[in-house]
């Protein structure tokens, strides 16, 4: 067997150096070498974008690059396709590894269900709101004569009125019945010139009419107040509708509608 010499202090450190230099090389060997040859160090996959992409066309994908995945979570989105990915992680452009697996949620196959809420009677904007807090679609409102103006009438479910309570998918569309402020009763049209302005007011309104804009005009003939015009005019045979307005002309300055 083979002795090293140690017969100086000098020769010592120079076994001590080869000693370092070996372990160096292969530590070195082991890390820049075999490492990156056994786990494919320095070579990196560009994880794709798979959002918005059926789960069977992410799979073909990820197979392609040598990724795996996991579905980690399974969500409902009104309006989104089922079994489509919506998120990912990690996200699309990152660098990984091959083999890595890329953890999507999906939307689910089948939409969970909710009772209908009783949208009658509240107005238009409140019954928006109230649809979709539970994930329902509000159709294009269906405006109907009545005085009950942006006041829902009905709720409708595929053309069919639905009642509260009944169970139903999310993302279905709902149709909502709106009144149109008008009504659909026509009658003769009241005749308010030569009343003061408080009576004329009150018999529009006991029609159920509306005063529209009130103009000041002169007329030293007439008392102050009174009403020497309006539109439309009270004329034989012409009629009006529920809900609709009328403009008034009066005499003297016009105090501002508490």
């Amino acid at each position: 067997m083979a002795k090293i010499s140690t017969r100086s202090f000098f020769d010592l450190l120079i076994h001590i150096g080869i000693i370092i230099a070996l372990l160096a090389a292969f530590f070195l060997a082991f890390f820049f070498v075999y490492l990156p040859f056994t786990t494919n160090h320095g070579q990196t996959i560009t994880v794709p974008d798979v959002t918005r992409l059926s789960l069977d066309e992410m799979q073909n994908l990820l197979d392609d690059r040598d990724l795996r995945y996991e579905v980690s979570d399974c969500t409902f989105v009104s309006g989104a396709q089922p079994l489509t990915v919506i998120q990912q992680y990690p996200r699309a452009n990152s660098k990984v590894k091959e083999g890595r697996k890329i953890y999507v949620t999906i939307t689910k196959r089948v939409a969970p269900m909710v009772q209908m809420p009783n949208l009658v009677s509240l107005t238009l904007r409140s019954a928006q709101l109230n649809l979709k807090s539970l994930d329902l679609v509000s159709g294009p409102p269906i405006y109907v004569p009545d005085v009950a103006k942006n006041s829902v009438l009905r709720q409708l479910y595929n053309g069919k009125e639905i009642t509260a309570g009944t169970p139903i998918p999310k993302g279905a569309q709902i149709d909502l019945e709106v009144g149109d402020g008008l009504g659909s009763t026509m009658f003769e049209i009241p005749n308010v010139v030569g009343l003061p302005l408080d009576e004329a007011e009150a018999a529009i309104r006991g029609s159920n009419l509306k005063v529209g804009t009130k103009i000041s005009v002169e007329d030293p003939e007439k008392e102050v107040g009174t009403v020497v015009r309006q539109r439309p005019e009270a004329r034989s045979g012409e009629r009006i509708r529920v809900g609709e307005t009328m403009d008034l002309w009066i005499v003297g300055p016009i105090e501002p509608d508490q």
